[in-house]
This record gives C-alpha cells, sequence and structure tokens, in this order.
C-alpha cells in the first residue's frame, strides 16, 4: 500500500512540476524572455481558414509558445552555463574561448591567419573598379576613402588557441594594401596601426569579452580618421577632446558585447582595466561642414553611438553592411539603401568612406563598388537591374523587420550553412515566386 501511495504522490509531483510553467504562461501576459541575440516571435500568429488548413497556424504557435515560455529565460540560461563552465564553450554562434577567457569570432581568427583568403583577381578587379569611381567622384569634388580596420583574431592572437595558429603566408589585408597602392586608391590602414600601438598604449585596445575595438581604441580609431580626413579633402573639421579617463575593471559601453550575448546565469569576473575618456566635440558649425557617407560593417555603430556623424560628419548617414541607413531619412520608417536615389545620395556628400574591419574584407563594401562602378559607366543597365531586383528587395526588407519570418531565415542560414542574407534572399524570391 505505502508503494502505491508513493507512486501516487511522485506522479502528482511531476504533474505539478508540468502544469506550473503552462499555467504562468496563461496567467502571465507578457512572457518574452530577456536574451540577447536570439530571434524571438513577438506577434502571436493569428487563427485563420487559411492558415489552419494549411498547418501554417500550428506549426507557428508550436514556436511562439516555445519562444514564451514562462521558464524558457532561466532555462537558456543555466543551459549555457553548463556548457561554458564544464565544456568551456560559448551558445554564441561562430564564437569561441581563447586562452585567458579571451572571446573570438572564429571567422576573425581565420583572417588573422589568411584562412579566408579572397581569390587574387577578385580584389584586382574590386580595386580597378574601385580607381574608376574615386577619379569619377573626385571631378565631382568627392572624396573615396577605404579604411581597413583591426580584428580581434590579429591584434590578441597570442591569445588564440594552438589549434589554430599556423605561419601565415598572406592575409586578406594584405591583398587589399597591396592592390589599393598599386591602383592609387585612397587608404587608411588601421590594421597596422593598431599592430604598431599594441605595445606602447596604457590601456588596451580589444576587450577580453567583445568583439569590437574598445571604447578606447574606437576614440583613438575616430581621431585618426578625422585628421585623414582633413589631410585628404583638404579640410577643417571639429576637434575631438578628452577631458578625463575613466578607468575601471567592469566593460561599459560594447566593450562585453559577446558575454551580453553568451547569456549566461552568472557572469564570470571580467579582471581587465578598460579606460573610458570622456569625449566632448567641438561646437563650430562652420567646421562641421564636410558630410561623410560611411558604409561599412558593425565596427562603425560605436562611432555613431559616440556621436561622430552628428559632431564632426554634418550629419553623413552610416549605411549598415550597405543595407540599414542610420539615421532613417523618414521619421519611423525603416529605410534601406536600395530605397534611395543612389547618385544622388552619394552626391549629396564631400567624402564617401568604406570601413571594414578584416573579418569581413571578403565581402568589403557589400556590392557598393560594382554598384557604383555600373551606375557611372553603364547606367541603362544599372538602373533596368535596380528595377527588377526592387520586387525581391520588398520581400526581403519585410523578412527583416517580422521576427516571425526573420526567424526563420535564420534557421535556413544555420541549416544550409549559408550567410543570412543569402537565406533571406532565397526566402524573399520564394515569397515573389521567383523560385519554389
Amino acid at each position: 500500500m505505502s508503494g502505491k501511495k508513493t507512486y501516487s504522490i511522485h506522479g502528482v509531483v511531476i504533474l505539478i512540476a508540468i502544469s506550473i510553467p503552462l499555467f504562468i504562461s496563461f496567467v502571465v501576459k507578457d512572457n518574452k524572455p530577456n536574451l540577447t541575440g536570439i530571434v524571438i516571435s513577438d506577434e502571436k500568429p493569428k487563427l485563420s481558414s487559411e492558415t489552419w488548413f494549411n498547418g501554417s497556424y500550428q506549426a507557428d504557435m508550436d514556436d511562439y509558445n516555445n519562444d514564451h515560455w514562462a521558464f524558457k529565460e532561466i532555462m537558456v540560461r543555466l543551459n549555457n552555463q553548463l556548457y561554458y563552465k564544464y565544456f568551456n564553450q560559448i551558445r554564441v554562434n561562430g564564437f569561441v574561448i581563447g586562452k585567458e577567457n579571451y572571446l573570438f569570432s572564429e571567422s576573425y581568427i581565420f583572417s588573422a591567419f589568411g584562412d579566408d583568403d579572397v581569390n587574387e583577381n577578385r580584389v584586382v578587379t574590386l580595386m580597378q573598379k574601385a580607381k574608376v569611381i574615386q577619379d569619377t567622384l573626385k571631378k565631382k569634388g568627392i572624396d573615396l576613402l577605404f579604411v581597413y580596420a583591426p580584428g580581434k583574431g590579429k591584434y590578441c592572437e597570442e591569445f588564440v588557441e594552438d589549434k589554430y595558429r599556423h605561419s601565415v603566408k598572406q592575409t586578406n589585408h594584405d591583398l587589399f594594401v597591396k592592390y589599393g597602392s598599386a591602383n592609387g586608391i585612397n587608404q587608411l590602414d588601421l590594421y597596422t596601426l593598431f599592430q604598431l600601438l599594441k605595445p606602447i598604449t596604457p590601456y588596451p585596445l580589444f576587450p577580453r569579452f567583445g568583439h569590437h575595438w574598445s571604447y578606447y581604441g574606437e576614440c583613438i580609431a575616430v581621431d585618426t580618421i578625422i585628421k585623414h580626413i582633413e589631410h585628404l579633402h583638404h579640410c577643417d573639421m571639429p576637434n575631438i577632446s578628452y577631458s578625463q579617463i575613466d578607468v575601471v575593471d567592469t566593460a561599459r559601453s560594447r566593450d562585453a558585447d559577446v558575454l551580453k550575448s553568451m547569456n549566461l546565469y552568472c557572469n564570470p569576473d571580467q579582471n581587465m582595466k578598460l579606460a573610458y575618456p570622456q569625449v566632448g566635440f567641438e561646437n563650430d558649425s562652420l567646421k562641421n561642414a564636410t558630410r561623410v557617407l560611411t558604409i561599412s560593417d558593425s565596427y562603425w555603430y560605436g562611432p555613431v553611438y559616440l556621436g561622430v556623424p552628428a559632431n564632426c560628419f554634418a550629419g553623413g548617414q552610416f549605411w549598415y553592411y550597405y543595407n540599414k541607413v542610420i539615421p532613417s531619412p523618414v521619421a519611423g520608417e525603416k529605410v534601406e539603401v536600395w530605397q534611395l536615389d543612389l547618385k544622388q545620395s552619394i552626391e549629396s556628400n564631400q567624402v564617401i568612406m568604406l570601413l571594414y574591419s578584416d573579418g569581413n574584407l571578403s565581402g568589403f563594401g557589400n556590392n557598393f563598388i560594382n554598384d557604383a562602378y555600373e551606375m557611372y559607366t553603364s547606367p541603362k543597365t544599372f538602373y533596368a537591374r535596380v528595377e527588377i531586383n526592387k520586387q525581391i528587395q520588398t520581400y526581403a526588407k519585410q523578412i527583416r523587420e517580422l521576427p516571425a519570418l526573420l526567424k526563420k531565415s535564420t534557421q535556413k542560414s544555420n541549416d544550409l550553412r549559408i550567410p543570412l542574407d543569402s537565406a533571406i534572399k532565397l526566402d524573399a524570391m520564394k515569397m515573389c515566386g521567383m523560385i519554389k
């Protein structure tokens, strides 16, 4: 009898344990987990006869419930903590742990050791086209500038695990500098500058738990860029000043962006002195008159947050991966580059700056160079192609803006091991009937 009673109690306990998350999910209205870097389905699927009979409602509802169940956040954090503590792994796509807890994007390690080499002829062609663009713009009083940003894999290579390390024959950075110089391209090599500064700077230029240059390194980079543009464009731009530098052992700004994306239950001690200059900009409207358009990867987000475009670049836009326009030219609406008049947008600036880190040199400019080259050398074919692509871009924008669609494209990207943009394009082409 006692055995049956014990079994019954166990069954009740299990039933209650299973029911609690379900009960909380129904009672509590907002169960959205506070997790970084994870696409969450925000909008609850709508039931209709069409979605019911084609099976999409059931699948979308399962996905929504999986994202919003009561203990989603704590379970994800505990799971990630387990992998981090006992297997020395981080649950951040594409990132690995190096020596002394340094975190790296694996692709940036490959870049540092020349394992992601771009076809040399492709770089030659790219620079030849860039030279045509540079000369064309120069006649209009506009300067083109290529900036090569440093990557953590190279700067912190002593902390890269030994399994990645080997002698380096040639990197993409080597190719870009070589053929950029051979074609007379205006270049600023921050990659090499950071290597030269590494043994003499008093504070780290890359943080242990961050992906991008440190806030301190970012300030050095911005100051260098402004001085270079002044020399290139023969202009006077607002100066940057530092009233004081705060030195702390807990990362601020984006200096622990990867750590945040790890979604741990308990973060490790950071154990690194990081510097944070208190930045001020010279307030002179006559100097803040050189409008700079920046086309870049995520490295330029930091200077945007710092206020560089508004205070030094005369309000020049940031085209994130030649896609998202920051700030949006239409209040309350997300605008992408394909929605703009490319020629008019380019020629409303005095400087066009392309800034990419070494891990993204394989996609340098994200087709801006090809588009601008075709637009200036063969406008008829360029504008015909633009019209054809508008339908695809419309659906691609819809995917990027709707979490439920973006989540499916993200899953496709992981399953097919292709870039997210490629997965979005495939889904967009399917939506507009170009592929099945």
